[in-house]
């Protein structure tokens, strides 16, 4: 594997779930794959669990790890190509990305969309140079549409914790003070339909994500309706992504929050959030802290999933 961006460059999903449990019995039985090799790690912006179990899942396979945070360590980096640069960008990724290449063996990168010009966004432009200019296999650790590992962490979450073979897994949109990416939504859609789980998505109007990512789950508008016989809830926030909305909050109804009333119309569902999460304006404390509530297994799995890509990126070097 040369690439790592969405869900089809994992191919076979029960495959790379095997391979995912494989990892999780024993995280060190492949240590001697990362021997003297190197991973960059590179962030245009902040994180917490990616950073940390990303981190971790390379050493767990010998490897070594750099980590650069590119607007707090390093040079203010120029994107675009014919830009006049007489600002506070003194250099330009054209030149920075080979150099980066050529001091390790794979590149993990973080860039959030900007929401502002959604052609650029979807068309992926800073992984994209990073794939066309390293001359190193580049997974994503989040990129303006996607956050496959976290979806990928998510689907190792749901097989663990399922009790029947095909569960209802609802996606709630819930409302946020901030204008959010669709890339956590986006992701996780992708990777669910890649399942046969019943998949339903639920938001108020306005917030439709790109058909390309929504495929044949079931747009759910009623959201009492959206929850019952729920087998899993996962929670989160997007801003709008149509025209001439994009990028913004339409609305912060609370009405949308997941509380316990909501979860009473599910099958006792499992609540699922991939962190950080804004108390009482996406779930309220009772949810997230009871026992249906997997956002640590969630979390802790991110481990594992970065583990699985790497590990398929170290074969293939």
């Amino acid at each position: 594997m040369k690439k790592f961006t969405c869900a089809d460059d994992i191919g076979d999903i029960k495959k790379a779930l095997d391979e995912a449990f494989e990892i999780k019995r024993d995280r060190f039985a492949y240590t001697d794959l990362g021997r003297n090799r190197t991973l960059l790690m590179i962030f245009f912006n902040s994180s917490l669990r990616t950073r940390l179990s990303t981190q971790k899942a390379a050493m767990n396979l010998g490897m070594n790890v750099m980590v650069l945070d590119v607007n707090q360590g390093a040079w203010k980096l120029e994107t675009e190509r014919g830009v006049v640069m007489d600002g506070d960008k003194p250099e330009h990724l054209l030149e920075a990305i080979p150099v980066m290449g050529s001091f390790c063996d794979m590149i993990g990168v973080r860039s959030f969309a900007g929401l502002k010009d959604k052609a650029e966004d979807y068309e992926e432009r800073v992984i994209e140079q990073f794939i066309r200019y390293s001359g190193k296999p580049v997974f994503s650790m989040e990129a303006a549409t996607r956050h496959p590992l976290q979806s990928f962490a998510d689907l190792i979450t749901i097989e663990e914790f399922k009790t029947v073979e095909r569960p209802k897994i609802v996606m709630t949109w819930a409302p946020h003070p901030k204008a959010l990416p669709q890339a956590v939504p986006n992701s996780f859609a992708e990777w669910i339909n890649k399942t046969d789980y019943e998949f339903v998505i639920t938001h108020p109007e306005g917030y439709e994500l790109d058909p390309q990512f929504v495929g044949r789950a079931t747009v759910e508008y009623d959201r009492k309706k959206a929850f019952e016989g729920a087998d899993f809830v996962y929670a989160k926030n997007w801003s709008a992504y149509t025209d001439p909305n994009y990028g913004k909050v339409l609305s912060t109804d609370r009405n949308w929050t997941v509380d316990t009333d909501t979860m009473k119309l599910t099958n006792n569902a499992f609540f699922m959030h991939c962190l950080p999460v804004r108390r009482n304006m996406i779930v309220t404390d009772d949810v997230i802290e009871s026992d249906r509530s997997i956002v640590i297994p969630e979390a802790a799995n991110r481990e594992i999933s970065a583990q699985a890509v790497i590990k398929r990126i170290l074969e293939s070097l």
